[in-house]
């Protein structure tokens, strides 16, 4: 999709969210044509002209000021994540200077954070990229993530995992919460990195292989995934709820470290013993394996 394309359906998909109850707006007339707000409610919210914002919405943001596009972002009552996206959209407007946001090559994992993820020994932890690739894991996030690990491609990957593996919808008891998130992740990638090549490749199998992933990147939605609740059904244990966090990592900013707890005794921490338990014996079983191949 190019540049303008993107940002129109953006903007046209924001607005077409919004009522003129939720704008505090009068609600003209009983019979309105479009869904949600008309084009010079926009305008009228942001501070701009009707002509002005009809440009923005034709993908011309090229020249917009941070204050207009915070007026936008106002008016069509934006969370952060859709004004970082607006912003990102906006930059790579500003001509050929843009290239030069080309990703750098991929530094190998520090050694240092395989040590701490390893120190973690209680709670499942693991590192992923922007493109949702699993770079590194404890003990605990490789038993957690059995199902994901099956897949012999390297490195797995969750989006591919989601949207392409039917285990999927029996791991993730909120499957569809987990596509919403996943796309809105991507879209948000795409947008701060639209010149990554193995992001765009990723992009492009999702949606030549999965039709519900086409549908949910057409909805334009954007998303942060800091930190919530993940309600899984591991093959080996049951059910499990638990608490992630996500934290960007600050030397290795392409780089999320993710940990996942339960609340104390609680049937999910007992499952996560139990996990535990099952990950040992998991374990002595491929180094008994290795040993009697070799």
């Amino acid at each position: 999709m190019d540049e303008r394309t993107e940002i129109q359906q953006f903007l046209a998909t924001r607005r077409a969210r919004i009522t003129p109850d939720q704008a505090g707006l009068p609600a003209y007339g009983g019979n309105r044509r479009v869904k949600g707000l008309r084009r010079e409610e926009v305008a009228l919210l942001a501070g701009v002209s009707v002509d002005y914002y009809v440009r923005l919405e034709r993908g011309r943001l090229s020249g917009a000021s941070d204050g207009v596009l915070d007026g936008v972002a106002r008016a069509l009552q934006l969370d952060d994540a859709e004004r970082e996206h607006l912003f990102d959209l906006a930059r790579r407007t500003t001509g050929p200077a843009v290239t030069t946001r080309r990703r750098s090559p991929a530094k190998p994992l520090r050694p240092a954070l395989q040590q701490v993820l390893d120190a973690i020994g209680d709670a499942p932890a693991w590192i992923r990229n922007e493109r949702h690739d699993l770079v590194a894991t404890n003990k605990l996030a490789r038993a957690l993530y059995a199902p994901i690990l099956a897949d012999p491609r390297r490195p797995a990957n969750s989006a591919r995992f989601v949207y392409l593996d039917p285990a999927a919808h029996e791991f993730f008891v909120d499957w569809d919460k987990a596509a919403d998130d996943i796309a809105a992740m991507v879209r948000a990638e795409a947008g701060r990195n639209p010149y990554d090549k193995e992001l765009t490749e990723l992009i492009g199998e999702l949606s030549t292989r999965s039709e519900v992933f086409r549908q949910r990147w057409a909805d334009h939605n954007v998303r942060y995934h800091r930190a919530g609740v993940k309600r899984l059904r591991h093959p080996a244990v049951g059910a499990l709820e638990l608490h992630f966090e996500a934290m960007t990592l600050a030397y290795d900013s392409a780089l999320t470290l993710l940990v996942y707890t339960a609340a104390p005794d609680s049937p999910s921490a007992d499952a996560l013993r139990l996990l535990a338990s099952w990950a040992a014996t998991q374990e002595d079983r491929s180094s008994s394996e290795r040993t009697a191949k070799g």
